[in-house]
């Protein structure tokens, strides 16, 4: 009997140590500034430079994004074009819902299923599935993918991307909405 007792603290105790150890919630940044509302931020055309880093911070490829964006009520359309340092060009084309409470839909034909997001105070976290073309083959990659507005005109962006739970690598970039 004491040693169920025992091993159930043990187990309760080490259950409450691995949520401690959980990540940053959208709601941890409900109070910071300026208020990130993404129908007026991706509103309009952006210039976004980025890059792709390998799990020992080893930068693999850069790149320039234009990103055109409109709204009507509560359905978005973000048109990315990509350009990257290799010379290979990209598009992806994003369709974004506003939801109620500050979360966010969102749809492109290489991510599977759908795009979440929560957006609070200055940050949104979006989750997704993208479908990565990598040596012929296709891979779906988790993406954890947050974003910063740091003021009306730039936004920090910072996604890990991650396979079975291992870490791949990050995607590092910054949002210049043009004036």
């Amino acid at each position: 009997m004491k040693r169920r007792f025992l091993l159930t603290g043990a187990i309760g105790a080490a259950t409450l140590t691995l949520a401690g150890c959980a990540g940053p919630q959208a709601s941890d940044y409900a109070a910071e500034r300026p208020l990130l509302d993404l129908r007026s931020y991706f509103n309009g055309t952006l210039d976004a430079y980025g890059v792709f880093t390998d799990r020992s911070g080893k930068v693999i490829k850069r790149f320039l994004v234009v990103m055109r964006c409109t709204w009507q009520g509560d359905d978005g359309v973000l048109d990315e074009d990509f350009t990257y340092s290799d010379g290979t060009t990209q598009k992806r084309v994003w369709r974004l819902k506003r939801l109620a409470d500050g979360r966010y839909t969102g749809t492109a034909e290489d991510v599977v299923g759908q795009a979440d997001g929560q957006a609070s105070g200055n940050a949104l976290r979006w989750t997704y599935t993208l479908a990565l073309p990598v040596d012929g083959r296709v891979w779906h990659v988790e993406f954890d993918d947050w974003m910063y507005l740091m003021d009306q005109r730039v936004m920090l962006n910072k996604a890990v991307m991650s396979k079975w739970g291992v870490r791949l690598g990050e995607v590092t970039l910054t949002f210049v909405k043009r004036p």
